[in-house]
């Protein structure tokens, strides 16, 4: 049964079926056992690496989940450090501010009210997926059972309650600087975790930040319920903010998923931003106090991506999707900086950890110090037409892929760093990815060229080798 709420970077799943109470605590017992262990074995045995972090989102299943799931990280003797109910990158900060062996979210992201689950972080808040612990936890989870190994009290470890909002407001905070310039955002918190974190982290409608004003869009987070699907990727979720930043006559809008690990920007006209496109702006102002530095981005982002990096003295670094692969590869190059299409936004000074809330004091600062619309900021980046990420139902995504490289290894560069890459950018103006689904008979297609009719053209001739469109 665990097997249905395991995936490649989480645990998810409906509650309270299949997601149970019990699995929490066999959940929290596995993942005790295999910090703890990993701590351990890396020599770090001081108190605090037998802490573990737990945090929680809204979601009316959360405080039921994170109560069982500490219980079984104190039944397997580990001591858990309860913050209460925060946005994900509360629980990497808190690891991270505290030096303990890990620590466990309960959230299920973007997903419908109905859902739950748990994103897990070793020490450092390195992320635990499938290559990298899960599959370590998932069997010690199986193996524990609460009628046999609920612990003695002498042997239990502890539960202690800590309020860390001072402290994580004040790192949060160490990333905005207005410099006396005012703002006016609209913010979209997606009746989620945002709803809570913005007012504590920047106060109520921006008022502890001076020359910011923040109108709130959708912060009701006590109801369980959802305005829209709190997935900012998904253009149809950010109608209502492109609108309300258009009545308001404000300097941009963002757009934060279910937990507030991921934001989407929509500029001043009601644009969206592509984040491809805000990670190459953002690289320019990193760039500007960190000369020289790595920036690691998403492989399936714009080749005006790559190209302002380097204009700008920057090192461009290619990563893997997911944050798994992000953080490993920011770790790794010593990179300032990091961005994905996901909306995930890295930052060399938040652990290697993405942030929603450190991204959008980044995007305040940089847009305050640039003087100019968001628009105008973003209007030479995004030089190239996208597909944007176009999904095909095949039955042999192998032999699918073969046939693309088959079909194009003479004309251009072929990348398996993730998928298939097939770059003819140079000599033919357009460049493509193929990535396969993990859980379903998907490919999914990223195509960009240097116009538009070469991208109509291209997508016409790469479409049928993929197999049939599925609509969004």
């Amino acid at each position: 049964m665990l097997g249905n709420v395991f995936k490649a970077y989480d645990v998810r799943g409906v509650y309270p079926d299949p997601l149970t109470d019990r699995m929490a605590w066999q959940i929290g017992f596995g993942s005790s056992r295999f910090l703890l262990a990993e701590a351990e074995t890396a020599g770090h045995t001081t108190p605090m690496m037998q802490r573990l972090v737990v945090g929680r989102d809204m979601r009316v299943s959360s405080p039921t989940l994170s109560t069982e799931l500490q219980e079984g990280i104190a039944d397997q003797g580990g001591n858990v450090i309860d913050v209460g109910m925060v946005d994900t990158p509360f629980v990497y900060f808190a690891i991270n501010y505290l030096d303990c062996a890990g620590g466990v979210m309960v959230t299920a992201s973007h997903n419908p009210p109905q859902y739950n689950g748990f994103k897990i972080s070793k020490r450092l808040a390195r992320p635990v997926g499938a290559g990298t612990g899960l599959n370590e936890i998932r069997k010690f989870a199986a193996m524990a059972d609460p009628r046999k190994h609920k612990a003695d009290v002498a042997d239990k470890g502890r539960v202690e309650k800590r309020d860390l909002w001072d402290a994580y407001t004040q790192h949060v905070r160490s990333f905005l600087k207005l410099n006396g310039k005012k703002l006016k955002i609209v913010v979209d918190a997606s009746n989620a975790m945002a709803g809570t974190m913005i007012p504590k982290v920047f106060g109520s409608k921006g008022a502890d930040i001076e020359g910011l004003e923040i109108v709130e869009l959708y912060f009701d987070n006590s109801k369980n319920e959802f305005v829209h699907e709190p997935n900012p990727l998904i253009a149809a979720n950010l109608a209502d903010l492109q609108a309300k930043v258009l009545k308001e006559k404000a300097d941009l809008g963002i757009c934060f998923d279910g937990d507030a690990d991921r934001c989407m920007v929509v500029d001043e006209k009601g644009g969206i931003v592509g984040c491809d496109h805000l990670t190459a702006w953002l690289a320019q102002w990193f760039l500007k106090s960190n000369p020289g530095s790595p920036i690691v981005y998403d492989l399936r982002s714009s080749k005006s991506l790559e190209e302002e990096i380097t204009k700008a003295g920057g090192k461009p670094v290619k990563g893997r999707v997911g944050h798994v692969f992000m953080k490993a590869e920011l770790e790794a190059q010593g990179a300032v900086f990091g961005g994905e299409l996901s909306g995930h936004f890295y930052f060399r000074d938040n652990f290697n950890a993405d942030s929603g809330a450190i991204a959008m004091a980044c995007v305040l600062t940089a847009l305050a110090d640039a003087g100019k619309p968001m628009s105008r900021c973003i209007a030479p980046i995004a030089r190239y037409p996208q597909s944007g990420e176009i999904n095909f139902e095949v039955e042999d995504k192998d032999a699918a892929m073969e046939e693309l490289v088959d079909r194009y290894i003479d004309f251009g560069e072929i990348d398996e760093l993730d998928g298939i890459t097939v770059d003819c950018f140079e000599n033919q103006g357009w460049w493509c990815n193929v990535r396969k689904s993990n859980t379903e008979p998907l490919l999914r297609l990223n195509l960009e060229a240097k116009t538009q009719a070469k991208l109509d053209e291209m997508l016409d001739t790469i479409a049928p080798l993929l197999g049939q469109q599925v609509a969004h």
